[in-house]
């Protein structure tokens, strides 16, 4: 919901209200309303909000702001004013468009950089003058090394979604970054969360940040309306297909655990009549592009997503969203089913649950303090599956390995196989703690894990 209070009244320059009245905004939302104003005044920040809350425009409006108020005179190439991070290319990509569209009206020039694409084109438009860059830390790292970047002129710093660059093992990458960076400098750091490990992260940041938060951590949108079906995991293909066929959904984000099964959940999709796409770590980037091009623009009808690959998906009005298998951290259910039901459209989130994931399930109700409503899907009838079919299944369902010499235990047990669970009983299946799913394409082991790589 948006406040009563009008962008005009925020103080930010002409050019930037005409912008965003050409985008058809008339109000901020909460997040906008508060951290703006604080933006402005010049102090650090440190932001709790969700995806999909407007929080990209919450920072780029007042650093377009300031960076008109106090223009540089000799702009050098290569020397950013201000440096955004971000965990990933899609979500770099879409706080550069972001940029671009508020600051149309406005000599300020900015550039995106992330690793999976040729370097070249990136250090020739570096030879130019730029005043906001934006950029997965890897890359820029890259580029720093080779000296085709100059840090030493960074007056504004951001930190986006700063909780998934610590998921995905960036804290030495961001410290090394940070180590090039001028001392005096605003600070602003965004995350979905205050966790333990942000609030350590902002003290060795921020100074003295004033902190603002839009809603109680890790809560789902009211608009959203939750639900699930109990299947086995080797139905699942079969009934999603015949859900989205039979309800005539025209747009729906589908989550799978790893990018094996998101290419064959699209495969199968595509077999039966049904515009599909899948986007992954292992993907081209040009091949995500035109996938989420396609999914925008209407032409795709579904889009089949690892959790890392799915940031940067930013649409006001998508209708639904899948989980085709449970994520193994509760929180991760919030971030998925939080891509719809927003700008005060309503949404549905839709769960395949196997009997294997219950304990996920357990625990995201637990988290979300509710239980989600159980369905049946009536005229539908399992086809049998071959043992083939059987065994890929479990592998699609497995949690991976977490990559990139993190270290942590894999923690996951074989899935059982059919009536194996009831013989167990009580004795349980012998899982220790369940690992936090790897993000899709997890680095080989030891190597930097760049999020442009995945």
């Amino acid at each position: 919901m948006n406040t009563q209070v009008p962008f005009a009244a925020l103080g930010l320059a002409e050019p930037l209200l005409r912008a965003i009245a050409e985008t058809g905004y008339t109000a901020p939302t909460p997040i906008q309303a508060q951290a703006i104003p604080q933006v402005l005044k010049g102090g650090d920040l440190l932001a709790a909000a969700q995806t999909g809350t407007g929080k990209t425009a919450g920072f780029t409006l007042p650093i377009l702001h300031r960076l008109l108020e106090t223009p540089l005179r000799q702009a050098r190439p290569g020397r950013p004013r201000c440096l955004i991070l971000t965990p990933t290319r899609e979500l770099a990509a879409q706080v550069e468009e972001s940029v671009r569209t508020y600051g149309k009206h406005t000599p300020v020039r900015s550039m995106v950089m992330f690793g999976g694409v040729n370097i070249n084109p990136q250090i020739s438009a570096l030879r130019k003058p730029i005043d906001i860059l934006v950029a997965t830390p890897g890359r820029l790292l890259d580029h720093a090394q080779q000296k085709t970047v100059d840090l030493s002129g960074v007056e504004i710093l951001v930190l986006d979604e700063a909780d998934r660059m610590l998921d995905m093992g960036f804290i030495r990458d961001i410290r090394r970054v940070l180590a090039l960076l001028p001392k005096q400098r605003q600070n602003l750091l965004f995350s979905a969360t205050f966790s333990d490990e942000i609030r350590d992260l902002a003290r060795g940041v921020l100074d003295k940040p004033e902190e603002i938060s839009v809603a109680r951590r890790n809560t789902a949108s009211e608009l959203v309306r939750q639900s699930l079906v109990m299947t086995e995991q080797a139905h699942k293909r079969d009934l999603l297909s015949h859900i989205i066929r039979e309800s005539g959904w025209h747009q729906v984000l589908v989550f799978t655990r790893t990018k094996h099964g998101a290419n064959r959940l699209a495969e199968k999709l595509v077999k039966d009549g049904l515009t599909a796409a899948a986007i992954h770590g292992n993907k081209s980037q040009a091949a995500r592009t035109r996938a989420l091009s396609g999914f925008k623009e209407g032409k795709v009808a579904v889009l089949v997503a690892t959790d890392i690959a799915a940031r940067g998906i930013d649409i006001d009005q998508l209708p639904h969203v899948v989980n085709f298998e449970l994520p193994n951290v509760p929180e991760d259910y919030v971030h998925r089913i939080g891509r719809t039901g927003r700008a005060g459209s309503e949404g549905s989130a839709l769960s395949l649950v196997d009997r294997s994931e219950i304990k996920y399930l357990n625990a995201i109700e637990k988290l979300i303090k509710r239980p989600i409503e159980r369905g049946t899907i009536e005229g539908w009838t399992p086809p049998p599956a071959s043992a083939e079919s059987f065994a890929d299944d479990e592998r699609d369902a497995r949690p991976p390995r977490r990559g990139g010499g993190q270290g942590r235990p894999q923690g996951q047990a074989r899935r059982p196989a059919p009536g194996e669970a009831a013989r167990r009983g009580a004795r349980g299946s012998g899982q220790g703690r369940p690992s936090r799913p790897a993000r899709s394409g997890g680095a080989q082991a030891g190597a930097r894990r760049d999020p442009a790589r995945t």
